[in-house]
């Protein structure tokens, strides 16, 4: 899709969208629509209400946004508009913003309008697909003098975003290991990226055990993934890792149930790769090092066992206990990895790691782990103003001694009913050699879930935005 500034009418306009915030709605339709007399029983800007009229030859669509709009339910309220009425458009698009609309809130609007023309329908036939927005000509009305620099952050934005949903949308048998890896490569190829990929034989010789441990049971080559991003004014050096399990049957103590939405079990992979290719195209001026640890948890006869006792490239001795807590196995090799050999200021981890944290927070928010009081205190402030929310629980050292074996420095769980996220999260805490600004963000109940957009569960990009808007906060 291609945004272009425009402050004049087009006759060959499909449709013309003027967004209302309800506060401002008389200003609005005197500013857009002077001529109209609209009442205010049919339309007057209240959130998630529409109105479609001719005039002449252009369709009108008002989109009512509500009194005091967040950047959240503004992107949601524009998604809908591809999303769902793209009947309305088949040549091109004008989207007219009016004087009080400001740049936070039109850059949500945009975001949220070409997130509107992604689908999942990778593989059906050409004549079932839904409408392809990709070459459509947006044109945008604004009187903001930045307009061209707000549309290209909003193009960029969305491109990674959709980026995000598409690797977790993707079935396994596509989304494997090695696929992304070439993801990263290719991307390597189009921004100022510099990546470096492990195979199982330089794995080992790295002494990545614990991830090597969990692909063991898979047909498919695990990959350990590295993107370095550099900036000549960096403020500082921030570390992703995520977490890249491109499906996971649980091991041998296989899953029960639900284990068909676990093409989603690289969700953190997916949000820091995608922040990673954001960071890079707006060329923020940080230091930016990404660490995504792909396997596939698999059963064959050479699967990790329970019970086992396996290394880490920490050097510490881990007893497994449950082979479905295979996450944090190979979170543990890439935080270690990450601070060893290039010690950020700042690390975040990301992954779809415990049920315990969805039966905490629902589809809320995501569970926010730090031992920096300051570091989880940005990331909160960043996932309220991004609409991605995350909110912390406690890392007391007293829930440390539940990970305590008898036979190993630590094991991978404990195997209790009770603070699962929490006792998860002192875990990989054994794996950061003490440095001392680290988060974890366990996201299993908001990376893939239900929505209005999909008949299926689906990919939400969760932690892209919020990453962004941590970084610019302390730019």
């Amino acid at each position: 899709m291609k945004l272009i500034v425009t402050n004049h009418s087009n006759s060959a306009l499909d449709l013309r969208i003027i967004p209302v915030i309800e506060d401002f709605f008389q200003e609005i339709m005197k500013e857009k629509l002077p001529d109209l007399t609209l009442s205010t029983a049919i339309f007057s800007g209240k959130k998630d209400s529409t109105y479609l009229f001719q005039q002449e030859d252009t369709l009108i669509l008002l989109v009512g946004l509500g009194k005091s709009p967040e950047s959240e339910s503004i992107e949601k309220s524009f998604r809908r508009i591809l999303s769902k009425q793209a009947d309305l458009i088949t040549i091109a698009v004008k989207i007219d913003f009016a004087q009080a609309f400001n740049a936070i809130q039109v850059e949500a609007a945009l975001v949220g309008f070409q997130l509107g023309g992604y689908s999942l329908d990778f593989f059906k036939r050409a004549e079932d697909k839904k409408k392809d927005f990709s070459k459509l000509s947006c044109e945008v009305s604004s009187v903001l003098e930045n307009l061209e620099l707000i549309m290209t952050r909003a193009h960029e934005i969305a491109k990674a975003k959709i980026e995000a949903f598409r690797l977790v949308d993707l079935p396994p048998n596509v989304l494997t290991p090695e696929y992304l890896s070439n993801w990263a490569t290719k991307l390597s190829e189009t921004l100022d990226l510099k990546v470096t990929v492990f195979d199982s034989k330089k794995a080992k010789e790295e002494g990545l055990e614990a991830f090597l441990a969990v692909g063991r049971g898979s047909a498919k080559e695990p990959k350990f993934i590295i993107l370095n991003y550099t900036h000549p004014e960096a403020k500082f050096h921030l570390g992703l890792v995520g977490k890249g399990v491109t499906f996971d049957t649980g091991g041998l103590n296989v899953k029960t149930q639900g284990m068909v939405h676990m093409k989603s079990d690289m969700g953190g992979a997916a949000t820091v790769l995608a922040a990673t290719q954001l960071i890079a195209a707006l060329k923020l001026p940080i230091n930016l090092t990404t660490i995504v640890p792909a396997v596939e948890n698999a059963i064959d006869k050479d699967a990790y066992l329970p019970s086992e006792v396996i290394q880490s490239h920490a050097g510490l001795s881990i007893e497994v206990i449950d082979t479905d807590a295979e996450g944090r196995l190979i979170l543990a090799d890439g935080l270690s990895y990450l601070v060893k050999n290039y010690n950020p200021d700042q690390i975040i981890d990301f992954a779809t790691l415990t049920g315990s944290s969805v039966g905490t927070f629902g589809y809320e928010c995501g569970a926010l782990f730090s031992n920096s009081e300051k570091l989880g205190l940005q990331l909160q402030t960043a996932g309220m103003e991004s609409g991605e929310k995350v909110w912390p629980l406690p890392m007391w050292e007293s829930y440390r001694k539940e990970m305590d074996s008898e036979i190993a420095d630590i094991k991978n769980y404990h195997g209790k009913p009770i603070a699962g996220a929490i006792t998860a999260a002192k875990f990989l805490e054994a794996f950061i050699h003490e440095h001392p600004n680290w988060a974890h963000l366990d996201i299993a109940g908001v990376a893939y879930g239900d929505s209005e957009f999909s008949k299926t569960k689906t990919g939400t990009a969760f932690g892209v935005q919020l990453l962004l808007k941590f970084i610019e906060n302390q730019l």
